[in-house]
């Protein structure tokens, strides 16, 4: 055998090896791809996204869609790492950017989960209160096996204990601090725009002197009626202005999309600022994939939107008001602030 003939032997060995090993050993990197659509006004498996309790849907048209991010499962070879990155549709990160080391995959994903409620909280929050209605003591939660289980609802509003106003919950927190552990207190309460009243016996409370009902609170606007969000397997708290937006469109004086199909992201928070978040150019191409005809884009993500060159209009949003200007120059025929 000649050396030549030996080099090359040896070479294709080698080649066959880092195929093999290319194609089946792991690397620390997953893909990032364009996740699926959520039209905030329409359905997911015959359930309403956004479901009202105590008025009805306003009849809307066009879609206000959220878009998300899908992720691969850890195992990414390095064939496949290495084709995500030469694909404009795939976005190839390190795996603990996603998948942080100090949690399981499981942490990570309730972790995920509770941003996106905390996300529909803060969009039930800002709408109502675009709307007008005023602030009030919510119930948020019913603790199991707590003396308000069976009398107080997720949505009442508390309006008195035993008399006294309580119209934050600062000041329902220093009433209850007054009252004795064990003592039968009559909570009056708003329930779907209808006053009520129960009698509850309270509980003592653990880290502090005096009472507990045994529900979570927030102030936050209370309509006369109830918005409950379904979205199941989406985390993260990026869907919450398509949510505020979805809300604004099916209770408000106002049609905000014309028919149109309008996709965008963005956090919110109680101050109705939209903040930015991850994978936009991912998002963008969800957006054209469904013909979207303004995608609103968080103004800290302009540039990416603009590199990512999908040829959907954008518009630049730094608060809900932004929003909704831009909506109402689509509906007009006017070209919105883009990116």
């Amino acid at each position: 055998m000649t050396r030549r003939i030996a080099v090359l032997s040896v070479g294709a060995v080698l080649l066959l090896v880092f195929g093999v090993l290319g194609t089946s050993v792991p690397v620390p990197y997953v893909a990032q791809v364009p996740g699926p659509t959520f039209d905030t006004l329409g359905e997911v498996d015959g359930e309403p996204i956004i479901e009202l309790q105590g008025r009805e849907r306003n009849d809307v048209e066009g879609q206000l869609t959220l878009t998300t991010v899908g992720v691969s499962s850890r195992g990414l070879s390095l064939v496949q790492a290495v084709r995500g990155w030469f694909d404009d549709e795939v976005s190839v990160v390190p795996e603990e950017a996603v998948y942080p080391p100090d949690r399981s995959e499981e942490e990570t994903r309730e972790v995920n989960r509770q941003a996106f409620v905390t996300s529909e909280q803060a969009a039930e929050s800002v709408a109502l209160g675009e709307l007008g209605y005023p602030e009030k003591v919510v119930v948020r939660a019913v603790v199991e096996d707590s003396p308000s289980e069976g009398k107080l609802e997720e949505g009442d509003a508390i309006e008195t204990v035993d008399g006294q106003p309580v119209p934050d919950s600062a000041v329902l927190a220093e009433v209850l601090a007054d009252i004795p552990p064990g003592t039968p207190v009559t909570v009056g309460y708003t329930r779907l725009g209808e006053p009520g009243t129960t009698t509850i016996t309270t509980r003592a409370a653990e880290d502090r002197e005096g009472s507990l009902l045994g529900v979570s609170v927030l102030d936050q606007p209370a309509a006369p009626f109830d918005v409950d969000i379904n979205v199941a397997d989406v985390g993260g708290p990026s869907a919450g202005l398509m949510l505020t937006l979805g809300i604004l469109d099916l209770v408000g004086d106002d049609d905000l999309t014309g028919g149109a199909v309008v996709a965008g992201t963005g956090t919110i928070d109680l101050q109705e600022n939209v903040g930015p978040i991850g994978g936009i150019a991912l998002k963008m191409v969800s957006a054209r994939d469904i013909d979207a005809e303004l995608f609103l884009v968080p103004a800290a993500n302009c540039a990416e939107a603009v590199a990512a060159g999908t040829g959907v209009p954008t518009a630049r949003v730094a608060t809900l008001d932004d929003a909704l200007d831009a909506l109402a120059d689509l509906r007009a025929g006017r070209t919105p602030e883009s990116c």
